[in-house]
């Protein structure tokens, strides 16, 4: 049986970009089986234009499940997603997430041709920003994180999400298949973008380095801090 796909996208407060999101799920050359939209708790009247939204979006109504939740954060969003999703392969995908038509096809195409591999990952741009991507390395990923959450994952494979870290979600699943001797397949291609001029909802991000000046202790800084500390103690990573 062929491999299929199942997109989950966890929501929140972003009814505004969710419409371009999913046209460019429409626009892919290798189309999803199911697209799982999971709202986590908004207060931007998502539930109200949900239908409009998916109307504009191009993409056939029958494959999009959607369903609401009380606000319990973007682990628990991603779960509840995965455990409504049926497909061999999975890839949680933000909603201000905008993809290459190939996106879906080439990552599907790497993690086929590499059967000891857990999930497939890409480069991406935050805005107008390249993010840094490597091919897979264990020592560089001890180390620092450079492989996003929207990457395709084997269903047999995945973990979960860990509900009680804040930040590093995605790095602490890394780290935990990692452990398992489970590695990812990297496509050297810049395949999709993050809309960053309104970002407010699921997943944020800031240089690293101002994470580490001592004299910037705003309550982002002291969270980040906080749940870096909690993964280094957790997978036993060197403290640097």
């Amino acid at each position: 049986m062929k491999a299929k796909i199942s997109v989950i996208i966890p929501i929140y407060n972003h009814a505004h970009t969710l419409a371009d999101s999913l046209r460019s799920i429409a626009r892919q050359t290798y189309a999803p089986a199911e697209i799982i939209i999971i709202d986590d708790g908004s207060t931007d009247g998502l539930g109200q234009k949900i239908s409009a939204i998916i109307k504009s979006s191009g993409l056939d109504p029958s494959l999009i499940k959607f369903s609401s939740q009380p606000n319990q954060g973007a682990s628990q969003a991603r779960n509840a997603g995965f455990a409504k999703s049926s497909s061999d392969l999975v890839i949680f995908w933000d909603a201000d997430t905008i993809a290459h038509p190939e996106m879906l096809k080439k990552l599907r195409q790497a993690l086929l041709a590499s059967p000891k591999s857990a999930y497939a990952y890409c480069g991406y741009k935050f805005g107008c920003k390249s993010m840094p991507s490597f091919a897979f390395e264990a020592d560089k990923l001890k180390k620092f994180n450079y492989i996003d959450t929207t990457s395709l994952i084997r269903r047999k494979d995945f973990t979960g999400f860990d509900p009680d870290l804040k930040r590093f979600q995605d790095w602490d699943l890394w780290l935990t298949l990692l452990a398992q001797n489970k590695t990812g397949v990297f496509v050297p291609k810049i395949l999709y973008k993050k809309i960053v001029s309104k970002r407010a909802g699921i997943s944020r991000w800031l240089p690293a380095f101002v994470y580490n000046m001592p004299f910037i202790k705003t309550k982002s800084v002291l969270q980040y801090q906080q749940a870096r500390q909690a993964l280094i103690k957790k997978h036993s990573l060197p403290n640097r």
